[in-house]
């Protein structure tokens, strides 16, 4: 009798411990070591990006429809409006698009074709300026340059430069249970953390291992790995937390929803009476023998 009971309460543990419990699920849960200033806020810990090769840029100048630039560059270069201002794209005649929200599809024809790419050396060519080096720098870096080149060939203030991506461009990847979330994304805002990203597309199901994110980021050098526990508050003070154009997000189905466990409440209540009954029925058969 004893070791039935002992055996009972042996499954009952193996089954408590197969489930996906409340702490699994529940995103930013309280954290001591999370970092808040003097004045109770979470600072923000953004890496501004980096242009690596092959990214492709927008570039426009703006000015006025007689201004110095269109003297500057030639007519075919420049696009001007009637009601006193133009949009300049030097490496291609042509203005650009913008947008806002965040799409499922990554990827613009627009931007490729008119759009500076960022060449095998980490070059950008701009017409009338020349070879600018791109890589590794900010957009805030590229655009004073070219717009130090532009003032050099008319009166300053009478332009504008204006550098641009195409938004930021990330990628879900889910091993198993995530074929959902699975695809290309992109996001026209300025900063994107990685709980916008994920609520943006219809967040994770409860098979997901909040606590075992993976991040890829590239750089200039190469590609960094970084994990991430979704789980914890003090996750908001790593400078991973914010998405960069080109991130890709890599989700693993949790161990205890590949056994079979921790997916459907009702779901996991089954599988566990279906092995409780099946090892009775083994300890039933060889205690007879």
């Amino acid at each position: 009798m004893m070791r039935k009971l002992y055996l009972y309460l042996v499954l009952l543990l193996m089954f408590v411990s197969s489930c996906v419990s409340r702490k699994d699920i529940t995103y930013i849960q309280p954290s001591a070591s999370l970092t808040i200033n003097e004045d109770g806020l979470i600072p923000y810990n953004i890496q501004e990006y980096r242009i690596t090769k092959n990214d492709i840029l927008g570039l426009n100048i703006i000015t006025t429809p007689k201004g110095d630039a269109a003297q500057f560059y030639s007519s075919y270069n420049v696009s001007a409006g009637e009601s006193g201002g133009g949009g300049l794209n030097p490496a291609t005649g042509a203005g650009s698009t913008s947008g806002s929200g965040v799409g499922s599809n990554v990827g613009n024809s627009r931007f490729y074709f008119n759009g500076i790419k960022v060449d095998s050396k980490g070059d950008i060519y701009v017409f009338g300026i020349g070879f600018i080096k791109a890589e590794g720098r900010t957009l805030e870096d590229i655009s004073q340059e070219i717009q130090t080149k532009v003032n050099e060939n008319f009166l300053e203030g009478k332009s504008e430069v204006r550098v641009t991506i195409d938004g930021i461009n990330y990628y879900i990847l889910g091993d198993m249970e995530g074929t959902d979330l699975t695809g290309a994304k992109k996001a026209h805002v300025q900063q994107l953390n990685i709980l916008e990203a994920i609520s943006a597309n219809n967040g994770l199901n409860r098979t997901i291992d909040r606590k075992n994110i993976t991040l890829l980021r590239k750089y200039p050098e190469g590609i960094k790995r970084i994990k991430l526990d979704l789980t914890r508050e003090d996750v908001m003070n790593s400078p991973y937390f914010w998405l960069q154009n080109g991130d890709m997000i890599m989700l693993s189905t949790n161990k205890k929803a590949i056994s079979g466990f921790g997916k459907e409440p009702l779901q996991s209540l089954s599988t566990g009476v279906t092995l409780l009954t099946t090892v009775l029925s083994i300890y039933l058969i060889f205690t007879k023998l």
